[in-house]
């Protein structure tokens, strides 16, 4: 493939995705090739996957006018408005509240300019011991035995002060709200997690995404995909970090 073949598969995909191909001044085609020419083009991940990962990426700077763009794109290509808001919840868990905080608004304003309702909130009935119980049972399931491992060590008295509640709210509370499947769950924290620089987490993340029906080439094009978004050295060193613990 040349170059010139890169740039104009780039410019129909932009169009395909955004609506149009105008570019901000300065890039010349950097984005219409290896962006949107190349990583858009790679074949092992879904389109609407690939608009979900790009997604939880720029949720977590937030990244608003960009986000705004590809949630967008994301409702014109298969997301739902229940599933981009579980995007923005599950990467706060990562990034912080605070995040959605702004984020959240700004999909009520996207949904609202398409006469599209805000989704409801899920229930909340379980109790902080039915949260502990299926939280748990969900990180065995998902991590095995890398569940107790690490900073997640139950008898870890620093990390402990913090951790059951990150056991409660985020395994036991976010993970089992609807709006979102399992495996696109993985893909939502391997996505975050390469964005906020953290490859530990995941190549973590991204082993344990095979337990819930996700395949090698799907995570590691799900690194890939954040690169451009998010910084080309974080998803490198996610990306070493994956290598890693698959071997």
């Amino acid at each position: 493939m040349t170059r010139q073949s890169l740039r104009q598969t780039g410019e129909a995909t932009l169009r395909t995705l955004l609506g149009s191909n105008e570019q901000a001044g300065g890039f010349a085609n950097l984005l219409t090739e290896p962006l949107f020419g190349g990583v858009w083009n790679r074949p092992g991940l879904a389109l609407t996957d690939r608009l979900l990962v790009t997604i939880a990426a720029l949720a977590t700077g937030p990244r608003m006018r960009a986000l705004r763009n590809y949630i967008n794109a994301g409702l014109d290509h298969g997301l739902d408005g229940a599933a981009i808001r579980e995007i923005l919840v599950q990467t706060a868990l990562y990034a912080g509240f605070s995040s959605a905080e702004e984020t959240l608004p700004m999909l009520a304003e996207v949904l609202g300019d398409r006469d599209l309702p805000f989704p409801d909130d899920p229930p909340e009935d379980a109790s902080l011991e039915e949260l502990t119980a299926r939280g748990t049972e969900l990180m065995h399931e998902l991590h095995g035995a890398r569940a107790r491992l690490g900073y997640a060590a139950p008898d870890n008295p620093v990390t402990g002060a913090l951790y059951p509640t990150a056991i409660q709210y985020g395994y036991g509370e976010i993970w089992y709200r609807p709006g979102l499947e399992r495996r696109q769950r993985a893909l939502v924290a391997v996505a975050g997690f390469t964005a906020l620089r953290m490859p530990e987490q995941a190549g973590k993340f991204g082993q344990s995404a095979l337990n819930v029906g996700l395949s090698k080439t799907e995570v590691i094009e799900t690194i890939i995909q954040t690169a451009p978004y998010t910084g080309f050295p974080p998803a490198l060193n996610a990306l070493g970090a994956l290598s890693a613990a698959f071997a």
